[in-house]
């Protein structure tokens, strides 16, 4: 009965642990300007070892999805942990021998893998400890990961100064590895069928009414349906637009409305906040009003602000406006598991995650390309916003269409109830 003497919450403390560690790689601008006046590499070189880790990351998920399923939490956390802490410490190997392309294998490759398996390892096995609280728990994990990089940014910077580069990768790999491992150490599924005392008192007397999942599909039946297709397309569409925002906040602000440079990287620190705060706070909400609704939620905001960013010269609207869409970008992840949890079951929720996760390595390839390439033929980012202005009416669309389909759903299974 060992599922039943673990602690949840500890649970969610140890995905936590696993989600931190990889959520460093959000740090990764902090390693740039060090490693090219040290290294004599471009920025630019540099800038590669970051985007194969991204593109690897959510391919990765995807492909290991079924590993994950089938070999369960733990083991996936323990390669994910073995693979990351390889490609942060290798990172410092890699210095050493002043190897441009053992970086790329090491920080890119090795860690990409890593990132993307020990992404999606503890979410699955979250939702079913906190079948009551699916938003909560998922948003729990994935907070986590938006907040790595806050606490990874002052450090890495701190030891990159006080004992090096490459011991500094060296420190940190060998951390990363063991806060993983503290992680997978602990985490595991609870018992088929599983509920907290809580939810069984609340159901039996009749005080709570938990929804029962639309379906109970494997990863190859989910993707054959119309509602993963539109989820997928609407994450896809809200990656991109997160991402675009992310990747030329700076600038943008400075161009738009005259922030300082100073102001611009404040700015930046906070969007890290809301990142990983709005994670935490829309999975949670979620849970209230559905998650079919926060979605909507998401594009009313989104297109709000794509249609007015372009028009203010207002600092303070501006930057508030640019704090939402990115806590709408990480809220996305947040929700995303357990809205596959709502429509697919829990089942194989880990493959289904990673597939839908290939949103992830193909917004963050859209959404940067798109505004780099327009702010370069038009010399302005104005124009960048009125052609996500047709993509989140589209996405806003989409999400109405599969909230109907969800309710439609649910009222023919009611029935089916009520006649049986």
């Amino acid at each position: 009965m060992e599922g039943k003497t673990k602690n949840r919450w500890l649970m969610a403390l140890s995905a936590i642990a696993i989600q931190l560690s990889i959520g460093a790689a959000y740090a990764y601008s902090v390693y740039i300007t060090p490693l090219a006046n040290t290294m004599g590499w471009s920025a630019s070189s540099i800038t590669i070892a970051f985007t194969i880790m991204m593109g690897l990351a959510g391919s990765s998920a995807a492909l290991f999805g079924t590993f994950v399923e089938k070999h369960g939490p733990k083991k996936s956390a323990t390669l994910a942990a073995v693979l990351f802490g390889l490609g942060q410490a290798g990172s410092g190997l890699a210095v050493v021998i002043d190897s441009l392309p053992l970086f790329w294998l090491t920080y890119g490759v090795l860690s990409g893998v890593g990132l993307g398996i020990g992404y999606i390892s503890p979410v699955s096995t979250l939702v079913k400890w906190f079948p009551d609280r699916r938003g909560l728990a998922t948003g729990m994990g994935v907070f986590g990961f938006g907040a790595g990089s806050l606490a990874t940014a002052p450090i890495a910077a701190s030891l990159m100064e006080s004992v090096g580069i490459s011991s500094a990768f060296f420190i940190l790999g060998a951390a990363y590895f063991l806060l993983m491992m503290l992680g997978a150490s602990y985490i595991e599924p609870p018992k088929p069928g599983w509920m907290p005392e809580g939810m069984k008192k609340s159901m039996a007397s009749g005080e709570k009414v938990v929804k029962k999942d639309l379906a109970q599909m494997t990863a190859k039946q989910a993707v054959k349906t119309k509602r993963f297709w539109m989820l997928w397309a609407m994450m896809l569409i809200n990656v991109s637009a997160g991402l675009m925002i992310i990747s030329v906040a700076s600038p943008m602000a400075t161009e738009m409305v005259g922030l300082s440079a100073a102001a611009a990287a404040t700015m930046v620190g906070i969007m890290g906040l809301l990142n990983g705060g709005g994670r935490l706070a829309w999975a949670a909400a979620s849970d209230y009003i559905g998650r079919h609704n926060v979605f909507l939620i998401f594009f009313t905001i989104q297109l709000v602000a794509f249609l007015v960013l372009p028009n203010t010269t207002n600092v303070i609207l501006f930057q508030v406006l640019i704090f939402l869409v990115v806590s709408c970008y990480g809220g996305g992840f947040s929700n995303l598991p357990a809205f596959i949890g709502d429509m697919f079951g829990t089942k194989q929720l880990g493959a289904i995650h990673g597939y839908l996760l290939t949103t992830w390595s193909l917004g963050g390839v859209l959404g940067p390309m798109v505004v780099s390439q327009i702010r370069e033929a038009t010399q302005s980012y104005i124009p960048v916003f009125y052609v996500f202005t047709a993509l989140i009416i589209l996405a806003f669309l989409i999400s109405i269409l599969l909230r109907r389909d969800i309710m439609k759903e649910r009222a023919q299974k009611q029935q089916e109830e009520k006649i049986a």
